[in-house]
This record gives C-alpha cells, sequence and structure tokens, in this order.
C-alpha cells in the first residue's frame, strides 16, 4: 500500500506554500531521511524528508503552491511499485470526473429527518480531526458543524469533497470560489524579463506596506565615535577568538548597547496589543540577514541572557541557516526588537522601517572617517550615523532620543558594557 507524503503543518500562521524543487525524481527509489522537495513558505523554506522506504511517485510538481495537508506525492513498496502505479485513481473521492445529474435519494417523507439524525448519531463520537484550508472556508461559508458531516478521509479526516456531498444531499446551494481571470498585462518590452514573486518576497512587501499603513513611524538619529570600540575590539580580538571560538565583530557590541537601554527605556520594547501595552522583561532581539531570497530576520530569543561569545556564535549559526535557506520558524518568530546593518552594503544614512508587531528598529550605518570638534579641536575620528526608527504612538520622541543616547554612551564608553552600567 502506498504511504502518502502531504504537506505538514509548518508554523503558527501558515498555511501554505510553494514547491521550489523536487529533490528526487518521479519513479526514483528512496529511503527514509531522504530529501524529497524543498518547499517555500512566505517566511522561510524548509526541506521535507522521507518517511518511508519505496519508489517515489510524484503527485505535485515543482512551482505548484499548495497546501497544509495536502498530498504532493506517495511513497510505493518497492516489490510492486511499478505495477501498482494505475491503481492510484483509488485515491481519489467516488464522484465521477465528468459532472453528472445527481439522481434524487429514494425516501419516505419522515427520511431527510431520520437521515440527519443517522448523521448525527454517526459522528456523535467521531473527534473532528485537523481540517485544510479549503474544508474550513466551506464550512464557514455554509455555516455548518463539521461533527454532521461524514467523514471519509484516512483516519476520519473531514476532505472537501465530504462537505460538497453533504450539501448535495441537503439540497443546499453549494458556493464553489472561482479564481478571479487573469488581468492582462503589458507585452514585454525588448530586454525585460517578467519573474513572479517569491512567497517570501511577497511576504516581505506586505509587511513593509503594512507597517507604514498600521503604525506612526519616525525617525530620529544620532551619531557615534566608535574609536573605543575599535581599539577594544583590536586589542582583544585574537585572544577572544581562541577562547570562544569565534570572531569578535562589532554587531554584538551594538546588541549589549541596546539590551541595555532597552532596560532603561523598556516601552522602546513594547508593544501595542489591542488597547492594551504589552511591556516586557526579555528581549528577543532580531538582527537583518540579506539573503539571495531576500531580507529575513533571524531572532536572538533571551538576548538579554547571552554574553558577547553567545550573541556571536548565535548571529553567526543563524546568518549561515539564513544564506542556505534553513531557518526553522521557530529562528523567525517572537521578535521584539531588531537591528539593521545598512553599512555592511555601504549605507551611510537610512530610515530603517519597522518590523510588525515591534515598536522599534536600529539601523546601523557605514564606519567613516569624519572631522569632529573635540576640546575645540579640529580632530579626525571614524563616526557612525544611527537611526531609530519607532511607532509614534506609543514611544514619544523623549523617550527615542534618549534611547539612541543610552546606545551611545554605552558605545563610545564600552567598558561600561563589561561592567553592565
Amino acid at each position: 500500500m502506498a504511504f502518502e507524503v502531504r504537506i505538514p503543518t509548518l508554523g503558527e500562521s501558515v498555511t501554505e506554500g510553494v514547491i521550489v524543487r523536487w529533490a528526487k525524481q518521479d519513479g526514483e527509489a528512496v529511503k527514509p531521511d531522504d530529501i524529497l522537495l524543498e518547499l517555500e513558505t512566505d517566511k522561510a523554506s524548509m526541506e521535507l524528508p522521507a518517511e518511508r522506504a519505496g519508489v517515489l511517485r510524484i503527485v505535485k510538481a515543482a512551482g505548484e503552491k499548495v497546501a497544509v495537508g495536502e498530498l504532493v506525492a506517495r511513497i510505493e513498496e518497492d516489490g510492486g511499485a511499478r505495477a501498482a502505479a494505475p491503481a492510484a485513481p483509488r485515491q481519489a473521492p467516488a464522484a465521477p470526473e465528468a459532472p453528472k445529474p445527481v439522481p434524487p435519494v429514494p425516501a419516505a417523507p419522515a427520511a431527510p429527518l431520520a437521515r440527519a439524525e443517522a448523521e448525527a448519531e454517526l459522528v456523535a463520537a467521531r473527534a473532528v480531526g485537523p481540517l485544510s484550508p479549503a474544508v474550513r472556508r466551506l464550512l464557514a461559508e455554509h455555516d455548518l458543524d463539521p461533527t454532521l458531516v461524514p467523514a471519509s478521509g484516512k483516519g476520519g479526516r473531514l476532505t472537501k469533497e465530504d462537505v460538497l456531498a453533504y450539501l448535495e444531499r441537503s439540497a443546499r446551494p453549494v458556493r464553489i470560489d472561482v479564481p478571479a481571470a487573469p488581468q492582462p498585462s503589458a507585452a514585454l518590452a525588448e530586454g525585460e524579463e517578467r519573474v513572479p514573486l517569491s512567497p517570501i518576497r511577497r511576504r516581505i512587501a506586505e509587511r513593509l506596506v503594512q507597517a507604514q499603513q498600521t503604525a506612526a513611524i519616525l525617525t530620529t538619529f544620532n551619531e557615534l565615535d566608535m574609536s573605543a570600540v575599535i581599539a577594544l575590539r583590536a586589542e582583544h580580538k585574537e585572544r577572544f577568538q581562541k577562547q570562544h571560538g569565534i570572531g569578535l565583530g562589532f554587531m554584538s557590541f551594538f546588541a549589549r548597547a541596546c539590551i541595555a537601554a532597552l532596560r532603561d527605556i523598556p516601552v522602546v520594547n513594547a508593544e501595542i496589543r489591542g488597547d492594551d501595552i504589552i511591556y516586557r522583561k526579555f528581549v528577543h532581539l532580531g538582527v537583518a540577514v540579506g539573503t539571495e531570497r531576500g531580507l529575513v530576520v533571524p531572532v536572538l530569543h533571551h538576548a538579554e541572557r547571552m554574553s558577547f561569545a553567545d550573541i556571536e556564535r548565535e548571529i553567526a549559526r543563524l546568518a549561515g541557516l539564513a544564506r542556505d535557506g534553513k531557518l526553522k520558524l521557530d529562528d523567525l518568530a517572537g521578535g521584539t526588537f531588531t537591528i539593521s546593518n545598512g553599512g555592511v552594503y555601504g549605507s551611510l544614512l537610512s530610515t530603517p522601517i519597522l518590523n510588525p508587531p515591534q515598536s522599534a528598529i536600529l539601523g546601523m550605518h557605514k564606519i567613516e572617517k569624519r572631522p569632529v570638534v573635540l576640546a575645540d579641536q579640529i580632530v579626525i575620528r571614524p563616526m557612525m550615523y544611527v537611526a531609530l526608527s519607532y511607532d509614534h504612538r506609543l514611544v514619544d520622541g523623549e523617550q527615542a532620543v534618549t534611547f539612541l543616547v543610552r546606545v551611545k554612551e554605552r558605545l563610545e564608553d564600552p567598558e561600561r558594557l563589561l561592567l553592565d552600567v
């Protein structure tokens, strides 16, 4: 008997994805834990391994959109796999392919009521299992109780065909959503190429527009003299590398400075939730990472508990997973404050956009030697502009400016970070 390969639960609020590629070919033998396919959702990419050994029979092609719970392949037993392939239609619903008139069900006058009562009794003891998005939509549209619909799916699972059949028997109108006709697009000019938005790119666009539409975003700026951090890093980076097995970068200094400043100004680490303000005593620090697929923001959970070495190791781990497209949904969830470093690309100044539902984001920029006045003398110093974008509905200008000043004070006197003062 063939084993069905279905899309597993992908995490909170994620209901579908796109098959980027099949790692195995149709008809190829597979072993347990062999990677079958790569799936891209609007938050991350993931690989789906085989749970059984056998011969792979692909149902959904690369590039197709698939929902949680949807059948994408079957793994047939090695022995009669190829011979058994024609039997696949048995997995399909019993309904004929071409629509045919459904003859009325012969029944006595009281039969509909008796039948409904019998169906209710039949499913009374049945627990309703996971429902696919299509099933949930039909149930909601027709105001149906799922426990009243007989299920024919594997393990008592309710299928879309079960709901449609129930509606047909009940002589209730069935509404089936028909995709809107594609709008004609302008012809491509010479030298143009049309490439569909990837799920991640589309999600980035949605979230950026959402941030602009739902928050009152304002940005405040300051500049840092990076001389002390550069000197401290140069003095200790070799011993740091030997002792901790990881390089000492600037990001851990900024992370520790922001964590300390969030402790001083906790509203910057809060969020608006309905009519309430949610304050936090922890920091789940998002660090923006650029990848070929787009910008992702993996999260250092409980960064307030981490040392410099812990922060550097976790950033390196998450950045590596991001570049390889192997971040898990948990790696992207729960961020409360974000740092974005445009300086690695040469950015001198920018206004970062919030990562909802967070209330603030810090933008780092390139370090550039500039003339500054110290003790009435013009001197050359390695300077960096920093920007804090924040939700003005929650964070006042005074609080935002004070937060940046606290970050500046700790980075210009980094011993304070080591002493946690």
